[in-house]
């Protein structure tokens, strides 16, 4: 985490708030009280900005400076409402194109990520407001800087998400090997939404269930996955060949 993006001490979190910048993550020592917090607590909950509380051996290990218990992760980028660059791509008379990425955290593979979507002309990347990988330097460095040029929408709950685009007249396709069709049979000339799904697990299983499609990138060697940097890679640019026939 670079300087730019740390944020520490009860009042220069609340002006960093009180100013807008985009916060990516708020740590704050279990059991912190006082009129200062309080008024943090207050303006938070009135802004709805997400923060967890954490023992103060975890401040400690971000920064041993005068943390006051209380560190801010500022983001690189600005969050857009999906609402609004679904509107602006319709009305531009464009095919949307989104992606969605459920619980990426590795801010490398993030990065890779954002990359090949702005050269594809992604329209947004789409990411939960928890258990994502933090857009910091290191994000943006290994974007290219396509994290500068790209849309990011930060959703609080990404089932709600896709359902919105669902019925806005999106296709949603979830990228999985618990797919029974390949990415190839899959029809992208439509309005479509890509989700790839975390390091670990995969795609959550309440997206899946709701997904309109499920498709597996062919595998023909012994290891059975592939990075999801690289996954994003193959869905994607085939959705663009489609798009150029």
């Amino acid at each position: 985490m670079t300087k730019e993006n740390l944020v520490f001490g009860i009042r220069p979190v609340i002006e960093a708030i009180k100013a807008g910048r985009e916060i990516e993550k708020l740590l704050i020592q279990s059991g912190l009280k006082g009129e200062g917090f309080f008024e943090l607590r207050n303006l938070l909950i009135e802004l709805k900005v997400p923060f967890q509380y954490v023992p103060v051996e975890k401040l400690n290990r971000v920064t041993m400076k005068n943390h006051q218990g209380v560190i801010c992760f500022v983001s690189s980028v600005i969050y857009q409402p999906i609402e609004n660059i679904l509107m602006d791509v319709f009305e531009q008379g464009r095919v949307p194109l989104f992606l969605i990425l459920d619980r990426i955290t590795d801010v490398r593979n993030f990065g890779a990520i954002s990359r090949t979507a702005e050269c594809v002309g992604v329209d947004a990347i789409i990411v939960p407001a928890k258990g994502s990988a933090q857009i910091n330097g290191d994000a943006v460095k290994t974007s290219a800087g396509a994290l500068m040029k790209i849309s990011v929408c930060r959703s609080e709950n990404l089932k709600t998400t896709v359902e919105y685009l669902q019925t806005s007249g999106v296709r949603v396709v979830s990228c999985t090997e618990k797919g029974s069709e390949s990415i190839y049979d899959q029809d992208y000339s439509v309005p479509t939404a890509i989700i790839l799904g975390s390091e670990e697990d995969g795609i959550s299983s309440d997206l899946i269930r709701i997904s309109d499609g499920l498709a597996k990138i062919p595998m023909h060697g012994e290891i059975a996955s592939l990075n999801v940097s690289v996954s994003a890679g193959v869905v994607l640019y085939e959705v663009i060949r489609q798009r150029l026939v």
